[in-house]
């Protein structure tokens, strides 16, 4: 009996393909087999092979973990907090709805509406006389002026929409800041992500004055009253603080993302160099390179977007290739603003065309990423969320194209200005997934891929003295 413990006690070490076959071999061997020695069973050529084999596919699924950014020993990594990463995300797609209600404010021409902003916001008037009150100082600001067959039903709607755009606001800044304060308090908050927190807490802040910055530019005279040169008395916000605000959204929106997918995939777990061949290595600095270039054309796009909004130039030059039958408009480049730069800003013609050849160079840069991407063998290693963010950006950018064409061809629907301005965010987040996914990878190829290359090769000589 002793020595039959022993013997599973040896079998189970040995690896499952010889203790098989040892049981095999034990069931039609002849009792007195049971009692030789045991060390002509661990030395037999079948045990050797099994341990070969055991030991070739241990290195196989060592080898694919590793080409996919993820340690062998486990998939998830210990120090992922995904509570604070689903609150950062969270908060990030209450981001998103806030630029979608602030375009649709827009749009709806709504923006002026409220001439007066509280921190702590306001309800909205309960009775006729309240609403009276609040549509006599209406009428005191210049936006009435072009609007004075506004009924007190029309000034409501327009109302509604400023004033649910503000306390969505608030409600975006209470679900950053409530949830902040307890995983501070509770230590999930670690050093690296405090200095980000506290620049998102500022940005978050701010970004309420800054609107309010914005909206007085169409409410008083002497800061604007925003009158177009070249119209009639078109009174709206100063385009450069639209700008300002959007801008501001996009980049609390994109940090949000950033540290969202820092605390999914900690640099460690993300591809690496020194995890690939080095014929594939070479190839990863050009496509992370392009991957952040991507995000940044991306960026400016939708920035330049802004422009477009605050100049209503998407109301002009609707067609498509061409712009009323020419590539560059004649009022494009004879703009009269002085100093010149203005007309990059105010001349409805050349801010369209800038849009437009942004848009292209957005296309142009998605495709040449994807086509990095998809080179040679490099797609074989490329983790999931680089291939989701790849895959994306095509998909992404197309809609993206059609949905700005049909917009512009359609002189601006609400509706398809509103989805083409939250395709922006969506076009953003599949760059900015991209990017950080490459984080690992260095920009410049050189020593790191020499290095990796020798480390492989130490790896390689190595394992085949242990195989040996």
């Amino acid at each position: 009996e002793k020595e039959k413990r022993t013997m599973a006690m040896l079998l189970s070490s040995a690896g499952p393909l010889a203790s098989a076959v040892a049981r095999r071999s034990m069931i039609s061997a002849p009792r007195a087999c049971i009692r030789a020695p045991i060390h002509s069973l661990l030395h037999s050529p079948v045990s050797k092979i099994a341990r070969a084999v055991e030991t070739t596919l241990a290195r196989s699924r060592h080898a694919k973990a590793n080409a996919r950014g993820l340690s062998s020993s486990s998939s998830v990594p210990p120090n992922v907090d995904k509570g604070v990463a689903y609150w950062l995300l969270g908060t990030g797609g209450l981001v998103a709805g806030m630029v979608t209600i602030g375009g649709l404010t827009r749009l709806t021409k709504s923006g002026l509406s409220m001439t007066d902003w509280k921190v702590q916001g306001s309800l909205p008037p309960t009775t006729h006389d309240a609403w009276m009150v609040e549509f006599e100082r209406y009428k005191l600001f210049p936006e009435w002026q072009q609007r004075k067959s506004m009924t007190l039903d029309e000034f409501k709607y327009i109302f509604y929409w400023e004033w649910g755009h503000r306390m969505f606001g608030r409600v975006v800044g209470v679900a950053f800041t409530g949830p902040l304060i307890y995983f501070a308090a509770r230590g999930r908050i670690t050093p690296q992500l405090r200095g980000r927190m506290a620049l998102l807490f500022a940005m978050g802040g701010s970004q309420g004055l800054v609107g309010w910055w914005m909206v007085r530019s169409g409410l008083n005279e002497k800061d604007g009253g925003w009158v177009k040169e070249g119209q009639s008395r078109e009174i709206r916000v100063s385009p450069y603080r639209l700008a300002s605000h959007l801008c501001m959204a996009f980049s609390i929106y994109s940090l949000l993302l950033y540290t969202a997918f820092d605390v999914l995939y900690p640099k460690a777990t993300q591809l690496s160099l020194a995890s690939v061949p080095p014929k594939i290595a070479a190839k990863l600095p050009a496509l992370r390179a392009s991957a952040a270039g991507t995000a940044g054309v991306v960026f400016v796009t939708a920035m330049s977007g802004a422009f477009v909004a605050g100049n209503d130039a998407g109301c002009a030059f609707n067609t498509w290739p061409d712009m009323d039958g020419q590539f560059l408009p004649d009022a494009a480049v004879e703009g009269q603003l002085t100093p010149a730069w203005r007309n990059f800003f105010e001349n409805t013609a050349l801010v369209q065309f800038d849009h437009r050849m942004l848009a292209y160079s957005s296309i142009g840069a998605v495709a040449t990423t994807y086509a990095l991407a998809r080179r040679g063998n490099v797609w074989a290693v490329l983790p999931m969320p680089t291939k989701v963010a790849m895959n994306g950006l095509v998909g992404m950018v197309t809609a993206q194209a059609a949905l700005g064409i049909s917009t512009l061809l359609m002189y601006v629907p609400i509706e398809l200005a509103a989805c083409h301005q939250a395709g922006s965010l969506v076009l953003l987040s599949f760059a900015t997934l991209g990017a950080h996914s490459l984080r690992a990878v260095p920009l410049a190829a050189g020593a790191p891929i020499a290095a990796a290359a020798a480390g492989g090769a130490m790896a390689g000589g190595a394992g085949m003295v242990l195989s040996k």
